[in-house]
């Protein structure tokens, strides 16, 4: 770790005024999003510390950990909704396993085996990840799930599903 994000740390504990936050998200919602850095959930959803849990991977695309962990958040934490945002100019858009195998492939790694979930349709990535979740037997059928699109470029959210 950097120095200077030491020190921010520092600035941050300073001031910190939520380490007795209950376990559970206050709104009961869990957000599964890119790691993007241009997106701040927090901020596009209007969401304090506490009020929902936040998953990120690249794309923000379902998968076995994605459904490991929502169903701790649901069964254990209470969250009853689900908000999938996917976002514009995403680098998962139009890259392809072939794409990260061959760069990994040059540094001397075989990942034919690992599918990096990469997508051609944005809007239809949202509606398979959505769908992904609605049809697994371990999200409970009361959850309600909904599906998004940020713009990177607005900060506006359109709804998919």
């Amino acid at each position: 770790m950097t120095p200077d994000l030491l020190a921010a740390n520092e600035r941050y504990a300073a001031s910190f005024r939520t380490g007795d936050l209950p376990r559970a998200p206050a709104r009961r919602i869990a957000v599964l999003t890119c790691m993007d850095a241009r997106m701040d959930p927090a901020k596009f959803l209007g969401l304090s510390d506490g009020d929902a849990n936040v998953l990120r991977n690249a794309g923000g695309r379902v998968h076995p950990d994605v459904i490991r962990s929502l169903v701790i958040s649901y069964e254990l934490l209470g969250t009853r909704d689900v908000l999938v945002v996917h976002h514009t100019d995403c680098g998962m858009l139009g890259l392809s396993n072939e794409d990260v195998r061959t760069r990994l492939r040059a540094r001397g790694v075989d990942a034919t085996h690992v599918d990096f979930l990469p997508f051609d349709d944005l809007d239809q990535s949202v509606r398979d990840d959505v769908d992904a979740l609605r049809g697994s037997p371990l999200i409970a059928g009361d959850t309600r799930i909904a599906g998004l699109v940020y713009d990177v470029h607005s900060g506006r959210l359109r709804q998919v599903v």
